[in-house]
């Protein structure tokens, strides 16, 4: 058993890159516990590894005393010179204890830790390799469809989409894909598995983030973004390059570019608003497509009083206050709606 043993550390360090020293270790541990439950010893135990004939060996250690009052533990040092004349006092003197039956034992116990340690390092290695996923996009394809859980198959990893990660829009079937968040890469003693989200607000920044290169390159910025998943979002872009339209850049050449986030989001409805440092500004662009006569800001407050015209105030409030809600979570401050009569609107022109 222990030729084969040794021959096993070499083929583990050399295809999972698991250290032998590492199973070693976790292997003198799982032995000690083992003859300590099978042979009821309560000494100090110690576990020896020689290769070259091939042997795992169980040795006790004793501290040599002059008066010895616990026998597991101590041996007296007329005792220990009989061993070795040269032992003296506080010396540990070791003797091999290793039980005839021990084999068997030592064989399961080592098979054990072998793949107990395999399946960390697969594990950990695992956690590595998607921990740079956090905050990105996956691809997940329908493997089952457990009452409201839906279980995805992302490379390798199976992952629960959550009734409360999911959106009204989607329609689950076995073997379709869907992009998915990866809001965060956890390790359970069941192993790895992610915490995936469609409802998440940085599913929408990453996917214009893949359709728009100039974001990536820097030209464009994605400066805010609110969500109701399913129903509509609202997305503040800003480009550091004045010749480049932020807005016009990120809806595409014939709306392509933000038809086909719509389309990954299942019709969802997307606002692409330009930002603006100017709160005022910013807050009109906010409440699009409404149309915005004037806006007071108070400062101190962080509220805006906005003016539109009257057959525009349900458009800018939304339904169920949607559009004005959106908007007050992008820009970061309290909205105030009331209407201006059409009237008043000619009137002033």
């Amino acid at each position: 058993m222990s030729s084969e043993l040794f021959a096993s550390l070499e083929m583990i360090e050399e295809e999972k890159g698991i250290s032998r020293d590492v199973v070693l270790d976790a292997l003198e541990s799982a032995l000690i516990s083992a003859y300590k439950k099978h042979f009821g010893a309560v000494q100090d135990i110690g576990v020896v590894f020689d290769e070259e004939s091939d042997a795992i060996r169980i040795i006790a250690r004793k501290t040599v005393v002059d008066e010895v009052e616990d026998r597991e533990t101590q041996i007296s040092l007329d005792e220990a010179k009989v061993i070795n004349e040269k032992y003296a006092l506080g010396d540990i003197v070791e003797k091999e204890v290793t039980p005839a039956s021990f084999g068997r034992i030592a064989a399961q116990t080592a098979r054990q830790v072998i793949l107990q340690r395999i399946h960390e390092a697969e594990r950990e290695k695992m956690v590595n390799e998607y921990s740079d996923r956090e905050n990105d996009i996956a691809t997940g394809v329908v493997r089952r469809i457990e009452k409201r859980n839906v279980l995805l198959e992302i490379e390798d990893t199976e992952s629960v989409l959550m009734p409360n990660e999911q959106v009204r829009n989607d329609r689950y079937a076995v073997g379709e894909h869907y992009k998915v968040f990866v809001v965060e890469v956890a390790n359970s003693v069941k192993g790895v598995h992610l915490i995936v989200s469609r409802s998440h607000p940085g599913l929408v920044r990453r996917l214009f983030e893949l359709e728009v290169p100039e974001i990536g390159q820097g030209i464009i910025e994605v400066k805010a973004l609110s969500r109701e998943a399913g129903s509509r979002s609202k997305i503040a872009v800003h480009s550091t390059n004045e010749n480049v339209d932020p807005v016009g850049t990120c809806i595409g050449p014939k709306g392509m570019r933000v038809q086909n986030v719509i389309d990954e989001l299942r019709g969802e409805k997307i606002d692409i608003i330009k930002y603006s440092e100017n709160p005022a500004e910013y807050v009109a662009n906010s409440l699009s497509p409404a149309e915005v006569l004037s806006i007071d800001v108070d400062e101190d407050k962080k509220m805006c009083s906005v003016v539109v015209p009257e057959d525009q105030l349900s458009l800018a409030i939304g339904r169920e206050g949607q559009n004005v809600r959106l908007a007050a979570r992008l820009t970061g401050w309290k909205i105030d709606i009331s209407a201006k009569p059409a009237s008043d609107v000619s009137e002033a022109e």
